[in-house]
């Protein structure tokens, strides 16, 4: 769905907007701005566009071999949103003028008064997908949906003391008062009935 929500918008731009003109959307507040860029999101390191295009083929391999391990929805969502993005922007490197894994990635939302570069939906798609990364690290969700205990929490499970079936109880001034309980005659009733593990 990025890749597809991407790669449409990026057409449409092409085949509609002027090249390096801001038309305004919503005021100064979001322009459409159509540029092509070399280099990495957001228009930084422009003169490397080959190094981007194998980074982004190694994330994209990466997040494929990881998915086999995904049980969560969570990062499901999240690796899925970071694959749709690099997939997007590797299609246009891949593909576009001037040449295989050289291509210039066309970019075209501009928010000028959040940030001076020129970006479009996979860029903003891998932006999402690394913010609720980070999220789900802080939360612990792991990879296949177990939640990773906290501090705190781990040393209150290691200090609590297991319950036991068989346990004696205590009175409220600490005396043991198993022998009281196991020799009334209704309590042997029940576990001739219910069996030993019933109480």
């Amino acid at each position: 769905m990025v890749v597809a929500f991407d790669q449409v918008a990026k057409a449409l731009v092409v085949a509609n907007l002027p090249y390096g003109t801001a038309v305004p959307v919503l005021g100064g507040a979001l322009q459409f701005l159509y540029v092509r860029n070399p280099g990495a999101a957001f228009s930084f390191a422009v003169n490397m566009t080959w190094v981007f295009s194998v980074i982004s083929a190694a994330v994209v391999v990466a997040i494929i071999l990881y998915s086999r391990r995904i049980r969560s929805m969570w990062w499901a969502i999240v690796l899925g949103m970071l694959l749709g993005g690099a997939l997007g922007n590797l299609i246009d490197r891949l593909f576009r003028e001037p040449g295989f894994a050289r291509g210039h990635v066309v970019d075209f939302i501009s928010t000028p008064w959040m940030m001076p570069a020129i970006y479009n939906v996979a860029d903003s798609f891998i932006c999402i997908s690394m913010v609720l990364f980070v999220l789900l690290v802080i939360v612990g969700v792991n990879l296949d949906g177990s939640r990773t205990l906290s501090a705190k929490r781990q040393a209150q499970a290691d200090t609590a003391e297991p319950l036991d079936g068989g346990a004696a109880f205590s009175s409220a001034d600490g005396a043991v008062d198993e022998p009281t309980r196991a020799s009334r005659p209704d309590d042997r009733d029940r576990r001739g009935t219910l069996g030993h593990d019933a109480t």
